[in-house]
């Protein structure tokens, strides 16, 4: 009879389908352990990370340009070739509770040798990180002096700070620099090659420093002059004497 019928073990059903109905070695084993669908998942999870990964990369790479442009401002800032003089070094002390701390004060003046100079001052432990600390202050407080054919002083002018007195008078080519001590260190950095100077008073070198950039800074260009009294600087020029043609060239020779 069909009810005494029984079917062997794992047979398929008449009619019917399924994993149950199917016979244990036909039945993928991908199937039975989701191997390909838990690699991939672990698969995307991984890209996932790797994703952060480059994320993270870019935020490297965002901090990487931001030290880049800080350096390149630095470069921008110190890329000029400067001239540094050292004027003077003194040793300092400071009085503590546990006795004396010895240190050092350095004088610096620097320049472009084009008409742009400045002095600073800095005190540390150390002599060579107290000539860096008064080199980065003087980097800061360079000021533009006006010169004559890119040699000497347009006029003559005189500075005091303190109980320092100086005077600086334009010389003619091949005069020198006709300066003693901090005085010639200005110049020299300044681009000056020919000038005459005197310093009376204090022999104090930062005195003497503060008065000589007090009377470069009183000094003036044609150029200048003329644009302030709306004239021209030929003009200026031939009221101090001489041909037309020694104005004229002179006139030609005034850059700024």
């Amino acid at each position: 009879m069909a009810d005494d019928k029984t079917t062997p073990e794992g047979a398929a059903q008449p009619g019917t389908t399924g994993e149950g109905n199917q016979p244990a070695a036909a039945i993928a084993p991908e199937a039975k352990t989701g191997g390909p669908e838990r690699q991939s998942r672990g698969g995307n999870r991984g890209g996932g990370a790797g994703g952060r990964d480059n994320r993270g990369g870019g935020r490297d790479n965002r901090g990487g340009g931001r030290n880049n442009n800080r350096g390149g401002r630095g470069n921008n800032d110190g890329g000029e070739e400067l001239i540094e003089k050292l004027v003077h070094i003194n040793r300092v002390s400071k009085t503590v509770k546990g006795g004396k701390r010895f240190g050092f004060a350095a004088l610096v003046v620097v320049g472009d040798g084009k008409g742009r100079a400045g002095f600073g001052k800095g005190k540390a432990r150390e002599v060579p990180e107290a000539i860096t600390k008064a080199t980065a202050a003087a980097k800061k407080s360079m000021v533009r002096v006006p010169l004559r054919e890119g040699r000497t002083l347009h006029h003559d002018g005189t500075g005091q700070f303190g109980a320092g007195n100086v005077t600086v008078r334009s010389a003619p080519a091949g005069t020198g620099i006709i300066a003693g001590g901090p005085m010639r260190a200005v110049f020299e950095s300044l681009g000056v090659s020919d000038v005459v100077t005197k310093s009376n008073g204090t022999a104090n070198p930062y005195n003497m420093i503060r008065a000589t950039f007090a009377a470069l800074a009183d000094q003036s260009s044609p150029k200048s002059v003329a644009q302030r009294r709306g004239k021209k600087v030929t003009d200026l020029l031939a009221r101090a004497g001489g041909s037309a043609a020694e104005v004229a060239a002179d006139a030609a020779a005034v850059t700024e």
